[in-house]
């Protein structure tokens, strides 16, 4: 019996692998929001009560791009025989799993405006998961002296501890954290307070469709452990006490524009949400396909879908914190897309003596822009280790961007009534090369006790 259920897998799986090789995803955008049955004047309708409270408190009105793809275009599409990936209210477009011949029907179509190739289409293959994680049950090594543990020098740099000790630790915010995965997040220690507390509730897979996050990767579980980790004299993050988003949009079998196209639906749903900071530790320069490569003349903040969206959230109330990328050493050495948004707040990395990281991503962008705008420990930086109970020193602006994004949180948590635009000019004019401004570093390393003053003046 057991034979004939293994040969049963495999027939499935090469018929799937078949089908799969005349599958492809793509981009279409289009043409309008006639018709929609949704209407401005009813945005409860898509919109969470959060999200209206964020708009509100920063009076952005709800707008067009605000109401979800005319349901009737999808329809029109399904019939056809697509598959609907993801979609994009902003952008007014969805990915879609078609075959060649089905889109050479869907260009014809008079609602739809362009269609571009965005990457393979991928089908899960049946696994027998093992069942039963094992958590770690051996005891931490504290540093009796320290609150922050191993984690107290890199948020000491960016004189965090004052935001900390005073209460603010990002209680008020939600926080959605875009990567690959989060393997074993659902089981370490050192996010039981977010889980006991109920702040670690939100999760969604754009890559595969599900709602299941703690897979694929730990590259996101390190990330989440730099703001998120609360173990007192051990390690403590950058917001221990927020609520985190977990949303996977990498799919780490390969690198095609479509994972842009899954960042872009991520964030428009952290918007629904009411997320008021996103950290994304992602970027995108070349791909698989070098057709769709990026180039340094396309870094204008406003021309990769990503970026777009990213500007778009800053619009809508949001604090995007993006890393620069790790290229600085290499052929491109340049930002990568979305850290070229022209409103989201880039984050490179520097060493613990303060000094560039060479790996980082450098700027300016083509259009003069300086990027990163900051910098934060990104060579040695402290991150949970996902399968033991110990801590590891990992490089990478993959770590020094959410080290800035817990902090951002905990300063908007202190000043509530101020807007996104208003704390990403305190946190910048904080920083110590804000009156010089190097292509490396930006506006160098920020000082979030300075940024607190900066706001404590300003308050009415």
């Amino acid at each position: 019996m057991r034979h004939i259920f293994l040969l049963v897998i495999l027939l499935i799986t090469a018929q799937n692998l078949v089908f799969s090789q005349n599958l492809k995803k793509f981009w279409v955008t289009f043409t309008d929001k006639d018709s929609s049955s949704f209407d401005i004047s009813q945005p409860s309708e898509y919109l969470s009560p959060r999200a209206l409270e964020r708009r509100a408190n920063q009076n952005i009105p709800i707008s067009e791009n605000d109401l979800p793809v005319n349901d009737n275009y999808l329809l029109e599409l399904k019939k056809l025989g697509v598959n609907i990936h993801n979609t994009s209210k902003w952008l007014n477009a969805s990915s879609i799993v078609a075959t060649d011949s089905i889109v050479a029907l869907i260009k014809d179509l008079s609602f739809v405006d362009t269609v571009k190739y965005v990457g393979k289409h991928q089908i899960n293959s049946i696994f027998l998961k093992k069942t039963g994680k094992q958590r770690d049950s051996t005891e931490f090594s504290f540093l009796l002296d320290s609150l922050h543990g191993y984690a107290d020098e890199q948020i000491q740099m960016v004189k965090g501890k004052y935001l900390h000790n005073n209460g603010y630790r990002g209680a008020s915010k939600m926080i959605a954290v875009l990567d690959g995965g989060f393997s074993n997040v659902d089981i370490m220690a050192f996010f039981d307070s977010l889980r006991v507390h109920g702040k670690l509730s939100y999760q969604k897979d754009f890559v595969d469709g599900d709602n299941y996050v703690y897979e694929s990767s730990s590259h996101g579980s390190q990330v989440l452990s730099v703001m998120g980790a609360n173990i007192p004299g051990f390690m403590v993050g950058t917001a221990p006490d927020a609520t985190y988003v977990c949303l996977k949009t990498e799919d780490t079998r390969g690198e095609y524009l479509i994972e842009e196209c899954n960042w872009v639906a991520a964030l428009e749903y952290a918007d629904s949400l009411g997320v008021d900071v996103v950290n994304s530790s992602v970027g995108y320069t070349t791909f698989n396909d070098k057709d769709m490569n990026h180039h340094y003349d396309m870094l204008d903040g406003n021309t990769a879908i990503a970026s777009k969206a990213a500007n778009i959230a800053f619009a809508k109330g949001m604090i995007v914190v993006n890393s620069a990328g790790n290229d600085g050493n290499g052929e491109w050495k340049y930002i990568d897309v979305p850290a070229d948004a022209i409103d989201i707040l880039t984050v490179g990395a520097v060493n613990s003596d303060g000094k560039y990281a060479r790996f980082s991503s450098v700027g300016p962008t083509p259009d003069g822009r300086v990027k990163p705008e900051i910098v934060a420990l990104g060579k040695g930086t402290t991150v949970a280790s996902v399968y033991s109970n110990k801590v590891n020193r990992s490089n990478g602006t993959s770590f020094s961007s959410p080290l800035i994004a817990g902090m951002v949180a905990s300063l908007w948590d202190a000043f509530p009534e101020k807007t996104n635009k208003e704390i990403i000019e305190a946190v910048v004019q904080s920083a110590s090369q804000f009156d010089d401004p190097k292509d490396k570093i930006g506006y160098g390393i920020p000082d979030f006790y300075e940024a607190y003053q900066i706001l404590s003046i300003k308050n009415p």
